[in-house]
């Protein structure tokens, strides 16, 4: 059983304070009763790191469940279990002091969840954190001399851009590898950073920022000033690494740079990881929870989450993808059981013969090659992508969200398009819009100009935004990959009838329709706090 495997053992996990992260700290202490957490955590620029998982973590809605059933004892029982050491994997060393690094190498199983997931980071950030993370962690480990079973969490998209079934293995071998010395890109996402600081300081440069700091302050003072030219300039490094980053990604075949810098960071740990014993697990689009801790919980907004409110409100009806295209999404708590499966198993892959998590199968060597656990629904029961859509615009038909006016917004049918014809209509649109205001500047300072300048203003928000999402999420909508789950599937046919009820993880048992109308769907609109219902009218408005 997986709560005896893990009896007893200390398991340090990095990214405890993200969406995955929480999920899997709630899921240790609940389901493993006796194991330790040794939690990593990037301290905070005001206070300690025991506040910061005391606020970010232990007092998020994760943990109501488990504040239920310990009641008085939660606090104490936490304390007991859960050990936090201040480090960033972004650090060399994980910027650990020497008793906090004894502690991490102590530990019997490093999961390691911490990721920058924005998939327009800057280029350098997302190698920095994605592809460098895993190894600062792997050169600690291997400097302190000890072996813990390391779990990477990673993404089914590693991919890349490829048509049919991607099987659990690394991409170095299969036919659509590319080779990509993952030092040399390291070294040039720092040199592309350094270039791109180096030409924002040069005089005509400044004195750019400067005019356009006038520009937006007027006549304020110098340290104002000063402070938005500095700013100006911050921001044109950053956006320049930021299409540095998407155009390096999609030259290569990822969507993104944080596909693009997870499948470099795999291919770090094959060639470094030695004689640490090595899992990566690959989940696909993970949302909200199936069942645990309570149907539809989540941690901010996905990727997802965006797309579905700005259609509820009107704002975007279209996006690339076709109407039997598969949406590969993954609750949250099976990626966490199968983790703790993983973790519980050991290094290697389950064996025809395995019986129970704990014990090694015939493929299971001391640190031999790292076994791969992909985590996604779309090969065994896929959720389509016109199910999504009209699973939908019904529920929000049935349950519209209501503007400003107290008018609830009708909902359109939903447009399968292509995405550079899609991408060409509101690039043209911003054009448009460019003209527009111009010509709205030119008019005397009334009434007028202000109710136009501010209707244009929303309409520029609305397509910019639309703008944003075909850029960053399009690729997955027209996605074609089926991730196989071969290797997850033999893990979960190890379990007994207890396991598979306190860690479920078969995505066979999800039906979609249910799932989106009556679990994600609810929470969506809780946190994007969108108005609901119309506002009530006590008494007449001034104008009436």
């Amino acid at each position: 059983m997986i709560a005896e495997a893990l009896a007893g053992k200390r398991i340090a996990v990095t990214g405890s304070t993200g969406f995955l992260g929480t999920a899997l700290v709630e899921r240790l202490l609940r389901g493993a009763p006796e194991c330790q957490l040794v939690l990593l955590v990037r301290p905070p620029r005001r206070g300690d790191v025991q506040r910061r998982v005391d606020r970010e973590i232990l007092k998020n809605d994760a943990f109501d469940r488990l504040r239920e059933e310990w009641g008085d004892q939660f606090d104490s029982i936490c304390a007991g279990r859960i050990q936090v050491v201040a480090g960033d994997v972004g650090t060399d060393g994980l910027g650990l002091n020497d008793e906090d690094r004894a502690t991490f190498a102590s530990c019997d199983i490093v999961i390691h969840s911490a990721a920058t997931v924005s998939f327009d980071n800057p280029l350098d950030t997302s190698v920095e954190i994605n592809l460098l993370g895993p190894n600062r962690i792997l050169n600690l480990l291997q400097e302190e001399g000890v072996r813990p079973h390391f779990i990477a969490v990673s993404t089914c998209y590693v991919a890349g851009n490829r048509r049919g079934k991607a099987a659990e293995e690394f991409l170095i071998e299969t036919p659509f590898h590319i080779q990509v010395d993952w030092r040399a890109e390291v070294a040039a996402a720092r040199r592309t950073r350094s270039d791109l600081e180096a030409h924002s300081r040069v005089p005509h440069m400044l004195k750019q920022f400067g005019k356009e700091a006038r520009e937006e302050l007027g006549a304020a003072g110098i340290p104002l000033l000063s402070a938005k030219t500095e700013q100006r300039r911050t921001a044109w490094v950053n956006k320049r690494m930021v299409d540095a980053g998407r155009s390096r990604a999609t030259s290569l075949g990822w969507p993104d740079v944080y596909t693009y810098s997870k499948a470099l960071g795999e291919q770090a740990l094959l060639e470094l990881h030695g004689e640490i014993p090595l899992s990566i697990v690959r989940p696909s689009i993970i949302e909200s929870a199936w069942a645990d801790p309570k149907p539809g919980w989540i941690r901010g907004f996905r990727m997802a989450e965006p797309l579905i409110v700005s259609f509820a409100k009107g704002e975007l009806n279209q996006f690339p993808g076709y109407p039997e295209g598969v949406v590969d999404v993954i609750p949250v708590d099976m990626v966490a059981a199968t983790i703790c499966a993983v973790a519980a198993h050991g290094p290697g892959k389950p064996g025809p013969n395995d019986t129970a998590p704990g014990k090694p199968g015939p493929n299971d060597t001391a640190a031999g090659k790292p076994a791969i656990f992909q985590v996604a629904s779309g090969a065994v029961n896929p959720l389509l992508y016109k199910v999504l859509t009209s699973t939908t615009k019904d529920w929000f038909t049935e349950n519209p969200i209501y503007d400003s006016k107290g008018n609830a917004i009708a909902v359109e049918e939903w447009k399968f398009t292509g995405a550079s014809g899609l991408e060409e209509k509101l690039e043209r649109v911003q054009k448009v819009m460019d003209v527009a205001e111009k010509a709205v500047n030119t008019l005397p300072i009334r009434g007028s100009k202000a109710r136009v300048t501010e209707k244009l203003a929303e309409q520029r928000r609305v397509v910019d935004q639309a703008h944003g999402y075909v850029q960053i999420y399009g690729a997955y909508g027209r996605c074609e990959a089926l991730y196989q789950i071969d290797n997850t599937r033999s893990l979960w046919a190890t379990l007994n009838d207890t396991d598979r009820r306190d860690f479920a993880f078969d995505p066979e048992v999800i039906d979609w329709k249910h799932y989106i109308r009556n679990v994600h769907l609810p929470t969506v609109v809780i946190q994007a706090r969108v108005k609901m219902k119309p506002d009530r009218r006590i008494g007449p408005s001034r104008e009436e």
